[in-house]
């Protein structure tokens, strides 16, 4: 029994060693210069094992290779990553057509909330969701919500005159804050509003139950992290056993929230300037001048509610994270601090005081060279990928080199490596917001400048990030001077037991009132 019980085992594990090998020589076959895979972890070792961020170890593989194209193994998938910007052109914007979708682990499983999401959506089942998605971030719709969240910062700073009173003795000496639980706190309220109709204060109720959900959905617990690895390493048996990376009760929150919200107001007839509202509208339970009943779509529940959690996914945490950056740069760079707040009480005096306004906003060149050239040194996204659905050839005009991508390979633009490189950018560690006056942006190589991504499948709120990043920056600037803290992490280091862009030991600074 014990001899069968043996054999059993090496065959087993001879069994399981070839699966999880047999990809290793696929980029030997391919002639494409790559690192050595790690057993199953592949080249995410490190970054499993909470040793490197993601973004550190994107922009190692960047550095480490030359060419156009170099292998890397995620887990056991071989993955293309494209480091030439006009090959990245071609992907994104040119041969769409042969990249239309990205990559899905589970590409069977649509009844989550993610595999329901635009992101997550493809070919003809996502452009007719893009389309629909796309008039809630028109500059029409934008100014509408532009409302929303001026009212949300305004409670934020709110909060932040009661911490100056209870933490200074002497208010003009100013007081200390981690910013990133300040802004995730912000964002929460922010996509409450606009995308699910809620009116909620994070500050005031800390332990509020969409923000505390929210927080949950996204703190990747051990839990949540076993479960993707899970996902990555065996999709087919991930998909076959259902597992999802969120969890049912919080999938079952946000399906009551939108559902219980479109009832109600269908039934008090009830239209409000945001994500919800266009999606009902879309789908005929309400009249809308923009939609005749011939376009109503015929959406599931599970996917209507997927679009407004995504809305909460990408928007949330990665504006959180923009803003918390931002702010930092602006503490560590005064001189760059002390011209964006010329502008901005430039433009409020032009306002007489009065609350900004969406065009305002727009007008304020230096305030969008600051957010773009903090966006190029830290991309949100670290990086985008595409699943290959037709066999693909590109050569390169200048040195003739060729590369093949066949139907079912996977590739990775690795935006943060792009946007670090001197070969594009000068002292990329730098922050230089004059990269992005008139004269010096028509000079950024197309395809180095990848924030939102690019082509049809580009980030499709971007103009809402920008717009939520951008004000919070007026109003706080506008009321305080920021300066370094003693808890500052000065240089700014992240933090590699994080999966988002997070400094050591949070992002504190010190808030000067400007006025006390």
């Amino acid at each position: 029994m014990l001899c069968e019980l043996l054999i059993v085992l090496v065959i087993g594990g001879a069994l399981f060693y070839h699966w999880a090998t047999k990809n290793n020589d696929f980029f030997v076959k391919r002639n494409i210069p790559h690192d050595k895979a790690t057993f199953l972890f592949g080249a995410l070792k490190d970054v499993n094992l909470k040793k490197k961020t993601t973004f550190q170890l994107l922009c190692e593989i960047y550095r480490k290779h030359e060419g156009m194209v170099y292998g890397v193994f995620e887990n056991r998938q071989p993955v293309f990553y494209i480091r030439d910007p006009d090959m990245i052109k071609h992907i994104t914007i040119k041969d769409f057509d042969h990249f239309i979708n990205h990559r899905n682990l589970q590409r069977g499983n649509r009844d989550t909330l993610l595999s329901n999401s635009l992101v997550k959506m493809e070919d003809d089942r996502w452009r007719d969701m893009r389309s629909t998605l796309t008039p809630v971030f028109t500059g029409s719709k934008l100014r509408q919500m532009f409302q929303l969240i001026v009212q949300s910062i305004d409670e934020a700073l709110g909060y932040l005159r009661e911490e100056q009173r209870k933490n200074s003795v002497n208010p003009a000496e100013g007081f200390e804050l981690e910013l990133k639980d300040f802004t995730s706190r912000l964002t929460t309220d922010i996509i409450a509003s606009t995308a699910f109709g809620l009116q909620v204060n994070s500050y005031r109720d800390k332990d509020n139950e969409f923000y505390v959900t929210s927080k949950n959905v996204i703190k990747f617990s051990a839990k949540q992290i076993l479960k993707v690895m899970f996902i990555m390493i065996f999709p087919k048996i991930a998909e076959y056993l259902k597992v999802d990376a969120i969890d049912k009760k919080h999938s079952s929150y946000f399906m009551h929230l939108v559902l219980d919200a479109m009832k109600y107001r269908q039934e008090n007839n009830i239209h409000r300037p945001d994500m919800i509202n266009l999606l009902m509208e879309a789908r005929g339970m309400i009249p809308s001048a923009h939609v005749s009943k011939s376009q109503n779509h015929q959406w599931s529940d599970m996917a209507m509610v997927a679009q407004c959690f995504l809305f909460y996914l990408a928007g949330f945490e990665t504006t959180a994270g923009l803003m918390s950056l931002a702010s930092h740069e602006l503490m560590e760079n005064p001189d760059v601090q002390n011209r964006l707040y010329e502008e901005i009480q430039q433009t409020d005096e032009e306002l007489e005081g009065q609350q900004l306004t969406y065009e305002a906003l727009q007008k304020m060149t230096y305030m969008e060279m600051v957010v773009s050239e903090v966006l190029r040194k830290w991309p949100i996204p670290l990086s985008t990928d595409r699943m290959c659905n037709k066999d693909f050839e590109y050569v390169s005009p200048s040195t003739g080199e060729r590369v093949v991508i066949k139907k079912g390979d996977v590739i990775r633009i690795p935006i943060c490596g792009i946007h670090l490189d001197p070969k594009y950018y000068e002292n990329p560690n730098v922050i230089d917001p004059e990269r992005f006056n008139e004269e010096n942006k028509s000079k950024i190589q197309y395809g180095t400048y990848l924030p939102f991504g690019m082509g049809p499948r580009s980030c499709i709120g971007n103009r809402f990030a920008l717009l939520e990043a951008k004000t919070f920056l007026y109003y706080l600037l506008r009321d305080y001077r920021l300066e370094p803290s003693p808890k500052s992490c000065i240089p700014l280091v992240l933090d590699p037991k994080s999966v988002n862009l997070m400094a050591k030991n949070g992002f504190w600074i010190k808030f000067i009132p400007r006025k006390s």
